[in-house]
């Protein structure tokens, strides 16, 4: 054959190779359309509250890029060694790792189809021949051994896209395993940050309840001493003794959700509960980011991995919708056999036992009962499916930012509202106590500036905690900086 033609008929069988992909092209969905996370527009930055811990100014700084570590912005080194403990041994961050190593070694499988398929066999048998009437061999020897290797090659001609349509939804689910990783890190470090505050404001509202409770001593001694001297009655001294009853029994409620949370720190970083780490936080020992991230709506959908995620969901099922079509469409493959035999080791290579087949076959479904029909239907309704949570995602994504800046503004003003109340009660409360000391006023009047105090005290707390645990939800609202991270560069 003319050189020409080889070219030319190996040109086509590549054409035919190559074929076509049928079903949809996946394309990216674009980005919302909108220009910011809420209604109205947001202040350059959050009210100050002097000399309290966590009442720093916070700036929000537009399309602040965020870093990988964003937990290191609270400057606690034992926050970021609890955070590496956890990143090396979490089960769940180990579990989201092996889920993708699957996904991509599927997809490394199905790799494989765009080649021949080749198999080599070697068989060795032993016979017994009938001389009479028509024997096997015409040497009419009764016994005799049979030696035959062979090579099959065997191809799938992807004229449809069937394969390649596959290997797109199979890559396209490593991808989405790659992200459900990253929100498994995210998740991960973000909660540990949360179990931090949470302990840190446990331990504060502790410390605070103690104080109570110290004072509120104070003021029982008073009260003894103004019974004993006959300015008061009795029921006056048992109504203080009520209420410092009662500050003492607002602690152990408060030691048992700080037992419970180191417990779930503990459990956060692979350790079993009696196995508790040493670290111990309170909201004196983490400073609050004074810049905050406020990322462009366009990139929150890069960012997010839950986003990312979904719609690599929505790529995988685009591409199953090609898949099902290619299935009803004819499958055209290839196969071939070479191969020798002979009744000796010795004779198999020899001239005249060699032989050789090549055969090709069309496969075209007719009726199976409307099966492939349906099942592209379903895979039209799947693809529906996923975009519809795909759109989900992106919304919950949004309203997540949107409350954290809401959050963070608020609780910058509530800290300072309440820092002013614990201060206006603290004062009254001081007044009352020297009133009742020169017996200006009655024992009810010290009781009520006593109670405004204690819940003033408890509410600055909880308001200070309030500040950290939101700027952390924020991070973890715009994505973390997954694609800054140094520990593992994302693919």
């Amino acid at each position: 054959m003319p050189p020409r033609y080889i070219r030319h008929s190996w040109a086509i069988l590549a054409l035919i190779a190559a074929g076509c992909s049928v079903g949809p092209n996946f394309i990216r969905p674009p980005a919302p359309a909108v220009n910011g996370y809420t209604h109205a527009s947001l202040p350059a930055e959050t009210s100050t509250t002097a000399d309290v811990t966590g009442g720093n100014t916070q700036h929000y700084v537009q399309n602040l890029d965020i870093p990988g570590q964003w937990w290191t912005l609270f400057h606690s080194e034992p926050l970021n060694a609890l955070i590496n403990e956890a990143l090396k041994n979490n089960a769940d961050l180990k579990t989201a790792q092996a889920g993708l190593k699957q996904a991509q070694e599927n997809f490394y499988a199905q790799e494989g189809a765009y080649f021949p398929q080749i198999a080599a066999n070697f068989t060795s048998s032993r016979y017994k021949n009938a001389v009479q009437p028509s024997p096997t061999l015409a040497t009419y020897v009764p016994y005799f051994n049979l030696f035959t290797p062979q090579v099959s090659i065997s191809y799938l001609l992807d004229i449809w896209g069937l394969n390649r349509r596959q290997a797109e939804s199979l890559q396209a689910v490593a991808d989405a395993e790659r992200f459900q990783v990253e929100a498994t890190y995210l998740t991960l470090t973000s909660n540990l940050v949360a179990a931090v505050v949470q302990e840190a404001s446990l331990r504060d509202q502790i410390a605070a309840n103690e104080e109570i409770i110290r004072v509120e001593t104070e003021a029982q001694g008073i009260v003894q001493k103004q019974l004993d001297l006959g300015q008061i009655a009795g029921a006056d001294l048992a109504a203080q003794k009520a209420v410092l009853a009662q500050a003492q029994a607002q602690l152990p409620p408060l030691r048992k959700q700080l037992a419970i949370q180191r417990d779930l720190l503990t459990a956060l970083i692979g350790r079993y509960p009696s196995q508790e780490p040493a670290a111990e936080f309170d909201l004196a020992s983490l400073t609050l980011p004074k810049e905050l991230p406020v990322s462009l709506p366009a990139k929150l959908v890069e960012q997010r991995p839950d986003i990312r995620s979904a719609e690599a969901q929505l790529h995988a099922a685009s591409a199953q919708v090609g898949v099902a079509i290619a299935n009803m469409l004819p499958q055209i493959s290839l196969t071939g056999n070479i191969g020798s035999t002979a009744i000796s080791a010795n004779e198999l290579f020899q001239s005249g036992n060699g032989f050789w087949q090549i055969s090709g076959s069309l496969t075209q479904p007719i009726f199976e009962g409307g099966a492939l029909y349906h099942k592209t239907l379903a895979a039209r309704a799947a693809f529906d499916q996923a975009a519809s949570q795909y759109q989900s995602t992106v919304i919950q994504a949004f309203q997540n930012v949107a409350d954290a800046l809401r959050a963070l503004q608020h609780d910058a003003d509530t800290l300072k509202a309440q820092s002013a109340a614990e201060q206006a009660a603290l004062e009254s409360f001081s007044i009352a106590r020297k009133q009742l000391t020169l017996g200006s006023i009655g024992y009810i009047g010290l009781l009520n500036a006593e109670q405004i105090y204690q819940q003033a005290v408890i509410n600055r707390v909880q308001a200070q905690a309030s500040r950290y645990a939101d700027t952390a939800a924020l991070f973890q609202a715009l994505g973390g900086g997954w694609w800054n991270r140094t520990d593992s560069a994302p693919s």
